[in-house]
């Protein structure tokens, strides 16, 4: 198994988080790591991310779990679970105020190998993806009612 995670905390409340996190088409406005995420967010919808570092594949996903403002999975690999990719996003409401974001992800399964060699490190986008996430949250959430 491969994993990749970053984490960040952000000063604003889960449910602003979840708002910008859930609005896919908006993500290249805040992460240059997205060219475009094609679909809608809703569970068993089917998703199309196309990120700056393999422009070339794009990375197709189905919308496996959704908590609003506590997490979302998405799964996709190859057929069979020959090889399994699962994706987390998950917003923890801190006590202080604010929230953890995490971003993580997995692959799994016998054929996990090919996944791993076909992905770069995706830890620096992860922390990149955090960053914009935290600022496009930010920001909104200080802006008048």
């Amino acid at each position: 198994m491969r994993s990749y995670e970053a984490a960040t905390r952000i000063d604003a409340a889960p449910d602003e988080v979840w708002r910008h996190l859930v609005d896919v088409g908006s993500w290249r406005d805040w992460d240059s790591g997205v060219d475009r995420v094609e679909g809608r967010v809703a569970l068993g919808e089917r998703l199309t991310l196309y990120a700056t570092m393999i422009r070339s594949r794009p990375f197709a996903v189905t919308v496996t779990e959704l908590r609003p403002g506590e997490a979302m999975r998405w799964r996709g690999g190859l057929p069979f679970g020959l090889a399994v990719i699962e994706r987390t996003y998950t917003l923890d409401r801190q006590d202080g105020g604010g929230t953890v974001l995490t971003v993580r992800e997995d692959q799994t399964g016998p054929l996990a190998w090919v996944t791993e060699r076909a992905t770069p490190d995706l830890n620096p986008s992860f922390r990149q993806f955090c960053a914009g996430l935290r600022a496009r949250a930010e920001r909104s959430a200080r802006r008048p009612g």
